[in-house]
Formats: structure tokens, sequence, C-alpha cells
């Protein structure tokens, strides 16, 4: 009867755990899915402000060359509020990867231990003789634990070269359009 009451306690909390996983899944999926709400409702706002602004300008245009400065500056704004849009949008979706990858890290480690823990009950109970098979699978396991690891530290690596790589670009361009910007003045 123990073995049935282990059994069921075992389901009831890996029962448990999906859900409180499912539940971590679900809050940083409807978190950032705000964030980029957010983001995009204020872009609105400021679309239409720029839009107004700039409609209010060319109606009071009196030739062809405040009419090409005006050009300019409405292109000039638009690239900053591209950029300055693309740069908030990549913060919010690379915050969210590294929220998914923390909480798939999690689980993989608490299945790993899982499983650990699991061979060390199956191990005690097993026949003589069965020890072999016992180290062997936790040697698989752990094998599997320093690959997942090493992917990790991969995938983190390449995160870190993309993001420094999409801030040294957005570091260029904005000193690019500064200058640029000065002259036209």
């Amino acid at each position: 009867m123990t073995t049935l009451n282990s059994v069921t306690e075992q389901f009831a909390d890996f029962s448990k755990s999906s859900v409180d996983a499912a539940m971590k899944f679900a809050s940083v999926g409807v978190g950032s899915t705000e964030r980029f709400f957010g983001l995009n409702v204020e872009a609105t706002k400021v679309g239409f402000d720029v839009t107004a602004r700039n409609a209010k300008a060319a109606a009071t245009v009196k030739d062809v060359q405040e009419l090409n400065s005006l050009q300019t500056k409405a292109a000039e704004t638009g690239l900053e509020f591209a950029m300055g849009y693309s740069k908030n949008f990549y913060e919010i979706a690379t915050a969210a990867q590294a929220q998914y990858t923390s909480l798939v890290e999690e689980r993989v480690n608490l299945f790993q231990k899982s499983m650990v823990d699991t061979l060390d009950k199956v191990s005690k109970a097993a026949p003589a003789g069965s020890d072999v098979l016992v180290t062997a699978m936790k040697t698989g396991l752990a094998a599997s634990a320093a690959a997942t690891d090493s992917f990790s530290k991969a995938a983190k690596q390449a995160t870190a070269f993309a993001d420094t790589a999409f801030k040294t670009a957005t570091e260029t361009a904005e000193k690019a359009t500064k200058p640029a910007a000065a002259k036209r003045k």
C-alpha cells in the first residue's frame, strides 16, 4: 500500500509542478504581450502627433527650399522613431526570451533531479546485480545534463553576441544621423 501512496504522491507532485510551470510560462507570455501592446499604443500616439505636426508645418510652407527642409526633418524624425521603436521592441523580446530560457532551464534541472531521485529509489529496491544498469542510467543522465548545460551556455553566448551586435548597429545608426541633422540646421 505504501508503494501505491508513493506513486500517487509523486504523480500529484508532478501535476502540481507542471501546472506551476504552465502558469509561469503563461505569465511571461501575457506580460510580454502587454508590453508589446503598450509599445504599439505609444507608437501609434506618437505617430499621430508627428503626422499632425508635419501636416500643420506643410500648410505653412512658402517655398521649395522650406519644403525640402521640412521633408528632410520629417525623414530624420521618422528614422529616429523607427530606431527607438525597434530598440524598445528588441528589449522586450530579449527580456521575454531570457525569462523563457530561465524557465526551461529550471524545468530541465527539475526533471533531471527527479530522474536521479527515481533511479536512487529503484536501485534500493532492485534485485542484486542491477546496480550496473542503474549506474549506466545515471551516467547517461549526467551526460545529458552536461550536454544540456553546454547547449545552454552556447545559446547564452550567441544571444550575448547578437545583443552586442544589435546595440552596436543601433548606436552607429544614431551617431550617423546626428551629424547629418546638425549640418542641415
